[in-house]
């Protein structure tokens, strides 16, 4: 598989990317112990040259508990098949990437309740007091 990933319009080179390849655990036919079906991919985020500055420093920060040494790895074992691993093992790694390295939300701009939520919140509170306040004894 020597296709690029491509996340946020630039391409990572297959070059950049590293396959392990190794036996699937759990159930299977008479040939799941013999065929190594898992794949895992790992991507060096900090040694990266494709990504521009901005973005790779994003990612870091964002994703310092998954990284060992500045290397993301993922890996899949779901499919039979080591070529469907592998495709699955690219998907999640360009999805993560996709999520670390998005731009932060626009910051929240504060604002005052209007009057009307205002009487109506005031207006409920009422209410339940009465509510609250028939629900007592009288004490008799």
């Amino acid at each position: 598989m020597t296709t690029d990933l491509d996340i946020r319009g630039v391409p990572i080179p297959a070059a950049e990317l590293s396959w392990r390849f190794s036996r699937s655990s759990g159930p299977g036919g008479q040939s799941v112990n013999t065929t190594d079906s898992r794949a895992e991919v790992s991507f060096d985020l900090g040694a990266t040259t494709a990504l521009p500055d901005v973005l790779k420093q994003r990612a870091l920060r964002r994703l310092e508990g998954r990284l060992v040494d500045g290397v993301l790895t993922v890996a899949s074992s779901e499919q039979r098949s080591q070529l469907m691993n592998r495709q699955t093992a690219a998907r999640r790694l360009a999805d993560i990437l996709v999520e670390a390295t998005a731009p932060p939300p626009p910051p929240r701009r504060p604002t005052k309740p209007t009057r009307g939520m205002r009487e109506r919140r005031l207006r409920n509170k009422h209410h339940r007091g009465e509510i609250k306040r028939l629900r007592r004894s009288t004490g008799d």
